[in-house]
């Protein structure tokens, strides 16, 4: 493990999952329910590791 605290291969995982999070979004018929979809999941997964959200809002 690096610096991060994540080895190669999760950071790899982790940009993938990113890119796909994008071509989502990207191809979504309707991209703002996918931007809404994403952003609660992202918000989930936040939460799961004890960082607040509730100051992420604009």
């Amino acid at each position: 493990m690096g610096e991060t605290g994540m080895s190669e291969k999760e950071l790899v995982d982790q940009t993938i999952r990113e890119y796909v999070n994008l071509q989502r979004i990207k191809n979504a018929d309707d991209k703002e329910k996918e931007l809404e979809y994403q952003e609660k999941v992202l918000k989930a997964r936040l939460s799961s590791m004890g960082i607040p959200t509730e100051n992420l809002e604009p």
